[in-house]
């Protein structure tokens, strides 16, 4: 039984709970001498249907969990399980295999000895299949008798569903917090098993990064764990290159739109602006690597600069700059839009002009979602990987000649942990300790936009 067909018997179950209420609730209506309900029909309709849905759903998620566990118990205990192997590998090799071809996911099995299970893995699914089922229409009919025995004229249903859904909201927005909580948590405790093998100092303040997968876990080098060429590398290409293109572009072309251009000329503009925000990763860095760092290596080369590299941080930070400009110039856009027409005639009246009126008036009033803007722009391109792959290569360089090859945290982060490497090697760990470092850094940089938004919001209330 597949998760979605118990999905769409929940949502079928409780349509027919609403149905049922709802009738219920109009015979109430017509019934009473002068017609009225403590709430409307259609409360007393989504009051029976939630108690339907939510408890399902509850049983659905813990049914998903715990089925493929009994159907394999119950395979197990069958008189072929004798014949598997010891090895724990080749029994869940087998075990799969049969499975696969119980569920109609496979045609046929490599190892023979995996056709012995497939009739008792069918067996064990259609059983345990009818037992979700009838758990599920169970649940619905106590959990909707139990709603619709309490329907009443006088019955507050509208309290009732409004505590359900704030009670909905609330487990949602939770996920959230429990989210980050449940990132934060992970990566102190990897880093802290990486601090306990490698000194913090030499992570931290190290200027060589050179970790060695296939060196001894037990004993390893401290030095090839300095972390300040990525820290810079990050640093150099995300959040000056980048901004360096993206802020005044981003800004200036928000302020042209709002200000200046035509209303026909900015119903063009600003989505084929926004575009630019959808285009793949990918795209950027092969136009990167393609286009950009060859051109830049040429022009630097015509002027006498002898050492420059077809992969360098000055293409892989045009590059991030230009993919970011949408960040900064929509929620500059948005701001500047937003700051109220009054401002704006009072200061024209005053005798300003209209670029003494966007310097001093406009500008400083939206600040709060120019900054927004800037520090997720930042964030971005902080996060960013396959641009600084394709256009800057994976060399830690610590240099501030943005013609050489640099990397970024991030792109460390994929290194160390795609491959083979054992996640307790200091290698494997060291992308958890960069991670924590750039959860950090990310950390500070929201507070200081709130702080930098809670100052001029202040200002212009």
């Amino acid at each position: 039984m597949s998760l979605t067909l118990l999905l769409l018997l929940a949502l079928g179950l409780g349509l027919a709970g609403w149905l049922a209420a709802r009738a219920r609730a109009w015979s109430f209506r017509r019934a009473s001498p002068d017609g009225r309900l403590a709430s409307l029909p259609s409360y007393h309709a989504w009051y029976v249907a939630l108690w339907v849905i939510l408890p399902v759903l509850v049983f659905i998620g813990a049914w998903s969990a715990i089925a493929p566990g009994l159907v394999t118990q119950a395979v197990l205990a069958s008189p072929a399980a004798d014949q598997l192997p010891e090895f724990g590998f080749q029994r869940q090799t087998i075990l799969n295999e049969a499975r696969a071809v119980a569920i109609g996911a496979a045609q046929g099995v490599f190892n023979p000895l995996a056709s012995e299970f497939v009739q008792p893995y069918r067996e064990a699914i259609s059983r345990y299949n009818w037992i979700g089922i009838l758990v599920t229409v169970l649940i619905a009919f106590l959990g909707g008798m139990y709603a619709f025995l309490r329907l009443k004229p006088d019955f507050a249903a509208r309290n009732r569903v409004e505590k359900i859904v704030m009670a909905i909201l609330l487990a949602a927005s939770l996920v959230a917090i429990l989210t980050t909580l449940g990132i934060f948590v992970s990566l102190v405790f990897e880093t802290i098993r990486f601090f306990g093998m490698v000194s913090p100092i030499d992570f931290l303040f190290g200027t060589h990064w050179g970790p060695d997968p296939m060196a001894n876990p037990d004993n390893p080098d401290g030095s090839r764990y300095g972390a300040i060429p990525l820290f810079w590398g990050t640093l150099f290409i995300g959040a000056i290159i980048a901004m360096i293109v993206a802020i005044p572009l981003g800004l200036m072309s928000a302020i042209y739109l709002t200000q200046y251009a035509h209303p026909r000329l900015r119903a063009w503009v600003k989505p084929a602006l926004e575009i630019l925000a959808g285009v793949p990763t990918v795209v950027y860095g092969y136009f990167a690597a393609l286009t950009i760092a060859p051109a830049i290596r040429n022009f630097a080369i015509s002027l006498g600069f002898s050492g420059a590299s077809s992969e360098s941080a000055l293409a892989a930070g045009l590059i991030m700059g230009v993919m970011i400009i949408p960040f900064v110039s929509s929620m500059a856009d948005d701001s500047i839009a937003a700051v109220p027409q009054a401002m704006r005639d009072g200061s024209l009246a005053m005798g300003a002009t209209t670029n003494e009126t966007i310097r001093r008036v406009l500008i400083p009033a939206a600040l709060p979602g120019i900054v927004a803007g800037i520090m997720l722009a930042i964030s971005r391109a902080i996060g960013e990987t396959m641009i600084v792959v394709m256009a800057a290569s994976t060399a830690a360089n610590l240099s501030a000649n943005p013609l050489e090859s640099m990397t970024t945290v991030t792109v460390q982060i994929v290194a160390m942990l795609t491959g083979e490497g054992s996640f307790d090697h200091p290698a494997t760990l060291s992308a958890f300790a960069l991670g924590f470092v750039l959860f950090l850094v990310t950390l500070g940089l929201n507070f200081i936009a709130l702080r930098v938004v809670k100052r001029f919001r202040e200002a212009y209330e």
